[in-house]
């Protein structure tokens, strides 16, 4: 059973940096092309930073390109949102996301808060 277990959130000033930390635990991590999304009030949920499948290339929201920076380390079976510049309409709920890169269902983890205010 795959699990995905967020850490990082929390309350930061405008301006200000966060670094949330997803760790993956079941599956074989390197299977797995990971990702971030975030989910504000009465708003969809939406991608803010993945892995892709192909040669492990990355995509960001327009909104967040220079300020955020997603990274994996393999050996420990995380992947991590360096989030920089925060502003306040970066709060959100942020979701890890687990994509196998052979067919199947992505794995999500519970969330973890990032408010951005002063």
């Amino acid at each position: 059973q795959v699990q995905l277990v967020e850490s990082g959130g929390g309350l930061v000033q405008p301006g200000g940096s966060l670094r949330l930390s997803c760790a993956l635990s079941g599956s074989i991590f390197s299977m797995y092309a990971m990702g971030w999304y975030r989910q504000a009030p009465g708003k969809q949920r939406e991608l803010v930073a993945a892995f892709t499948s192909v040669v492990a290339t990355t995509n960001y929201a327009d909104s967040v390109k220079g300020r955020f920076t997603i990274s994996r380390d393999n050996a420990k079976n995380t992947v991590y949102l360096q989030m920089n510049s925060l502003k306040p309409e970066d709060t959100a709920v942020y979701y890890c996301n687990a994509r196998p890169i052979v067919a199947g269902n992505d794995y999500w983890g519970q969330g973890t808060q990032v408010t951005v205010s002063s």
